[in-house]
């Protein structure tokens, strides 16, 4: 067998090519994501700031800490403020008798110079000790690495989720694809006395061998190419200007033994159908099978396509804001893809004979594409992931996008509005109405066994919000906002108007009691809570609407120190350019492992057409009417394709509709027809190239 192997790697190596390059490029993704991966563990330290000449620093406390109930007992969470507490006052004085102290930038932290172990002792649990490098927590914005960490985290995890993903794709099909090409050979190895187990075990001995070939080559691939992911990262403003990839062993380990384990999984089905071709009924049959869809395929692409369509459905109903988050909308088509992909054999032929070409040419494109059921398919399938992914990527992005710059707009009745940090309070001028607020949190226990933060906003003047706000009230009255009551939304667990809530405040103070007066429906996620000022300790004003008083109006917000705009023309919501980046990141991927996808199959399809088209030729066909056939069939193929990716791609925004819906938020869907259409030129462009350049080849 290791005769064959060998002989059966060296003649076709041509065929080997493609998948070779895919789960080289696979793996060197792979091990680059994993050395991204592996740097974000942890945020580098870093020297303190604001606090480095003190040895100590007495900080307010900067938690809420509430008892909770788990199992038969309770236990303590804690929850992080917006901004620590001023230190106690008592606190300080008995600091300043007996040691310097120095104060920088507000009253949160103070800065000792004396023996740490004798701090302690004074203070003790009134607020924290921070020496070392614990001073950091004591600087502006402590939490802004781990933050960008995370954010920098679940991209790359996202990134490698779909690499992995097409990557099977890509290889599994090209296998099943050269399995079926050499149905003739598997046949006479059998004449030749082979049995069902050498030949599949001739076929997973070749995608051993691919395997730890393209995977040793990817992992060397994957460090040259994690430095340049760095630098793109941090210029593209996804990572911290320090964030740098270290050398960590365990993603080459990883990245290594899953490219080989992708190789035998992707070869293990079409193995199953080699060792079942017989040694007459091969030789007889044509070089591609145009027969039915197999037994186990249908099985398990119907099961995807139902566990899809079932996840969509179960989503939308139980927690439909989930279908706003990009880890939603990335991973989840990835099960219709698949369903969808493993069922387009029963699709092409009726797709196809819908082809109303006239003349012979057209004909023919129209006829071999239908009977030529699994290379048809074979071209399909990675335009489908590549199409798909880009709709439901960017048109999910779009979408929730769009819903949100709706919501704000039909959010207020202001003419204009002032946004900015730490806004200045101006006056009203004569006949215009001025509503300012800012952002806030409160935190409320749900249920008995946790304490939940809310992003809250504070309201200045609640008769001038309540004559401005156009917020989506699903009960009670926005007028009867004042400092003893709240406005809630639908999340809350106590939520019904004349309820009373109990609730921290954002600096931890409390529990306050507050009475609903008014509950929101959630819409996209900017819906409530809302409080007043008093219970917004510390709060700064961002926002200031405005109606009426003509162009006095606007000098006076223009004095405020914000941003003016016209309202609600001119109210947008930013795309973060950081997660369009991502997509970019992602769709990129899928394009690359597309293209090898498409070229490699063409060239495999195409090289063994020759008896065919030089039958063409002797029944009078021009070289240039074959090289029509040709590519003809392959940009049908691709628009087969680009109509599947495009049918996931209406479920998956419907289902993103419905989601809007339910939660009481603006419907407005868009369909990326700039980046769906460039996915779906570039696939026509690569494999009409690929199918003509083979086929001038044969015909010369």
């Amino acid at each position: 067998m290791l005769t064959v192997l060998l002989a059966g790697l060296r003649e076709r190596w041509a065929s080997f090519l493609g998948g070779f390059v895919a789960l080289a490029l696979g793996v060197g993704t792979l091990v680059t994501m994993g050395l991204g991966l592996s740097a974000t563990f942890q945020a580098p330290e870093r020297s303190p700031q604001r606090f480095a000449a003190s040895p100590v620093v007495v900080q307010g406390q900067d938690r809420l800490t509430l008892d909770v109930r788990r199992g038969p007992g309770t236990a303590a969470v804690e929850q992080r403020l917006d901004r620590p507490q001023p230190v106690d006052g008592r606190v300080l004085r008995e600091l300043r008798a007996r040691w310097t102290v120095t104060t920088a930038g507000g009253p949160d932290a103070v800065g000792v110079d004396a023996p740490a172990a004798e701090v302690r002792a004074l203070v003790g649990g009134r607020a924290r000790v921070l020496t070392g490098e614990a001073r950091t927590q004591a600087d502006p914005d402590p939490e802004r690495d781990a933050r960008a960490l995370v954010a920098l985290s679940a991209l790359l995890g996202t990134s490698g989720g779909v690499t992995a993903f097409v990557s099977v794709f890509v290889v599994a099909s090209t296998f099943a694809f050269a399995v079926a090409l050499r149905r003739r050979e598997f046949g006479l190895l059998r004449t030749a006395g082979a049995t069902p187990g050498q030949v599949r075990r001739l076929l997973l001995a070749e995608a051993a061998a691919l395997g730890v070939l393209a995977s040793a080559a990817g992992c060397g691939l994957g460090a040259l190419g994690a430095p340049l992911l760095a630098r793109t990262l941090v210029d593209g403003g996804l990572a911290p200007a320090w964030f740098t990839i270290g050398g960590a062993a365990w993603p080459f380990h990883a990245a290594f033994w899953t490219g080989v384990g992708v190789a035998l999984a992707g070869a293990v089905a079409a193995s199953r159908r080699a060792g079942k071709v017989g040694p007459t009924a091969a030789l007889r049959e044509a070089d591609v099978d145009a027969g039915a869809l197999p037994l186990g395929r249908a099985v398990l692409g119907t099961g995807l396509l139902v566990a899809g369509l079932g996840l969509l459905v179960w989503t939308c109903a139980t927690d439909p804001s989930a279908l706003l988050k990009r880890k939603t909308y990335t991973t989840l088509p990835m099960l219709l893809i698949s369903g969808v992909a493993l069922l387009s054999p029963l699709l092409v032929r009726p797709v196809a004979r819908l082809l109303r070409a006239r003349g012979a040419v057209g004909t023919l494109v129209r006829e071999n594409s239908a009977a030529a059921v699994r290379r048809t398919a074979a071209v399909a399938a990675p335009v489908l992931v590549t199409v798909a992914l880009a709709g439901t990527l960017f048109g999910s992005a779009a979408s929730v996008t769009r819903a949100k710059e709706t919501e704000a707009r039909e959010r207020t009745a202001a003419q204009y509005v002032a946004s900015g940090e730490d806004l200045r309070p101006v006056t009203a001028p004569p006949g215009a109405v001025l509503s300012a607020t800012g952002a806030t949190s409160v935190f409320v226990r749900d249920g008995d066994a946790a304490v939940v933060k809310y992003g809250a906003r504070t309201v200045a003047d609640p008769a001038a919000f309540a004559e401005l706000a156009r917020l989506p009230v699903t009960a009670g009255d926005l007028r009867d906002l004042d400092d003893r009551s709240i406005v809630v939304n639908e999340e809350f667990e106590r939520r019904r108007v004349g309820e009373t809530v109990e609730v921290w405040r954002a600096d931890g103070s409390g529990p306050v009691r507050l009475r609903v007066v008014a509950v929101l429906a959630l819409g996209t996620g900017d819906n409530g809570p809302y409080v007043t000022r008093a219970n917004a300790p510390g709060a700064a004003l961002d926002r200031i609407d405005a109606r009426g008083g003509g162009a006095a109006t606007a000098r006076a917000l223009e004095a405020s120190g914000g941003n003016v705009l016209v309202a609600p023309p001119e109210l947008r919501t930013a795309g973060n350019p950081r997660n369009r980046l991502g997509m970019v990141l992602v769709l990129g991927i899928a394009l690359v492992y597309t293209v090898i996808g498409l070229a490699n199959t063409l060239l495999m399809a195409t090289s063994v057409r020759g008896a065919e088209l030089a039958s063409l030729r002797l029944a009078g066909a021009t070289r240039t009417q074959i090289l029509r056939v040709v590519t003809g069939e392959a940009a049908l193929a691709v628009a087969i394709g680009t109509l599947l990716g495009l049918a996931v791609t209406a479920i998956v925004l419907a289902a993103l509709g419905a989601g809007l819906a339910a939660l009481s938020a603006p419907v407005a869907l868009v369909l990326p027809w700039p980046v769906v259409g460039a996915a779906a030129g570039v696939c026509a462009a690569v494999a009409v190239a690929a199918s003509g350049v083979s086929a001038w080849r044969l015909t010369r």
